[in-house]
């Protein structure tokens, strides 16, 4: 059958074909292009947000034209901001504080001194005690008028520190008795002996009246203190006319300075503990 086709039926049936394919393809291109402009739009919004950024990565990134005047109180290099620091705004710089006990010398004994040796301070110091003593007792001797009946007996209490002189005043040739023993022997120092007799000499009785006294408590200046002080309140008790004269020459004050108590938690009384870290 195929055989028997005419050339005449392959030409009406190539029209055919060919018209079935011509009204495919406008069909196949019709849609392509709409396809391409609804993915085209799509495709250039990428493209268009990085030129936005782009545009404005310049303006944020560039450089103010105008130029930024800087701050008059900040300093320019770190020496100047150190120096700053130490002036604390004061015209004056600061000076460190020296290192604690670089201005003393050390304290070195020579070979062949004896570090026990009284130096020249203290030396210095007892002839000052010596002289004041000595003018003392070269003033005109204050006119007193004491009984010096035989029965006669003038007591007083004196203080120093913690030491406390019990004293009795009556007439005799200048003798003194403390605790039983002599003035040189209980009170061997001169110094101390100088001041316990200069209440009677100052009023003209070192030679006319004994001294008995009784002390306790307190140290050896402590206990000479007190028994001049005792001394001194006794001459008032028997002539009220030398107060005036006694606390000019500074016999009836009381001298207060005492050691203070240690206090509790303190090492003395007010040296502390030292400090440990760790």
């Amino acid at each position: 059958m195929a055989d028997d086709a005419t050339p005449q039926d392959e030409q009406e049936t190539t029209p055919a074909v060919e018209e079935t394919a011509a009204e495919a393809a406008p069909a196949t291109d019709a849609a392509a292009p709409a396809a391409e402009v609804e993915e085209t739009p799509a495709a250039a919004a990428p493209a268009e947000e990085p030129a936005a950024a782009e545009a404005a990565a310049p303006a944020a990134d560039a450089p103010s034209q105008e130029p930024t005047a800087a701050a008059p109180d900040a300093p320019a290099t770190a020496d100047e901001a150190v120096e700053e620091d130490e002036t604390d705004g004061d015209e004056t710089p600061r000076v460190k504080p020296a290192i604690p006990g670089m201005d003393l010398a050390p304290d070195i004994v020579p070979e062949g001194v004896d570090p026990l040796a009284r130096t020249e301070a203290e030396e210095a110091e007892e002839a000052a005690a010596a002289q004041e003593a000595e003018d003392l007792a070269n003033e005109t001797p204050v006119v007193a008028t004491i009984n010096l009946a035989a029965d006669a007996r003038y007591s007083a209490t004196g203080k120093r520190k913690t030491a406390i002189a019990r004293v009795i005043l009556k007439p005799g040739t200048g003798a003194y008795i403390v605790n039983g023993k002599t003035l040189d022997v209980f009170f061997p120092r001169a110094t101390l002996q100088k001041n316990i007799r200069q209440p009677l000499e100052a009023v003209g009785y070192d030679d006319r009246m004994d001294v008995v006294a009784s002390l306790v408590g307190g140290g050896v200046s402590a206990q000479a203190g007190a028994l001049r002080h005792g001394i001194s309140r006794a001459l008032l008790e028997a002539d009220p006319n030398l107060r005036g004269e006694l606390k000019r020459r500074g016999f009836l004050t009381r001298d207060s300075r005492a050691k203070e108590r240690k206090k509790a938690g303190l090492k003395k009384a007010r040296k502390k503990p030292q400090f440990s870290k760790r």
